[in-house]
């Protein structure tokens, strides 16, 4: 290789390592009391499944490649993740959303500081287990699920709520 393009291949490469590569950053939504009710407003007539996580539970963190999996394979189901812990873990929430390509959807983060609050408001049942998901169909209807689900599962519910 002639030294001239040994230096242009060398300093592109040095470039190419130097340069920080910017991923997206999600816009994560304070979720506060009435939040709930506004995220109900803001797709109504509209079916979606609402997941909720935290960087705290490996279930979820797992979850999150099949996640993206669903999304690309049916962008016409409309996701909205929640993640549960708040502000202090803005930098590893928006790491964990990018790798996994989900900076894209609609996200929210718990921004009260009493938790058990913000549980309550979105279902008076669910005592904060992880992962939580809810599959609403038009009209609002739901259903509450924990626990990790399967392709399978997804694909089920999915065609529940969107017919």
């Amino acid at each position: 290789m002639p030294r001239k393009t040994l230096i242009i291949c060398h300093f592109l490469l040095l470039c190419t390592i130097a340069l920080p590569i910017r991923a997206e950053q999600a816009t994560l939504k304070p979720f506060a009391p009435g939040s709930y009710q506004q995220l109900l407003d803001s797709n109504a007539n509209k079916p979606f499944m609402l997941v909720i996580w935290s960087i705290t539970c490996s279930s979820c963190l797992k979850d999150m490649a099949l996640l993206n999996k669903m999304h690309k394979n049916r962008p016409e189901m409309n996701m909205v993740m929640l993640v549960t812990d708040d502000a202090s873990a803005t930098e590893q929430i928006q790491q964990i959303l990018a790798k996994n390509e989900l900076t894209g959807l609609e996200n929210w983060i718990f921004a009260d500081e009493n938790p058990q609050k913000l549980r309550y408001e979105i279902d008076p049942v669910w005592y904060g287990e992880l992962p939580r998901t809810y599959f609403l169909n038009k009209s609002h209807e739901r259903e509450g699920i924990s626990g990790v689900l399967s392709q399978d599962d997804y694909e089920t519910l999915f065609k529940k709520i969107l017919n």
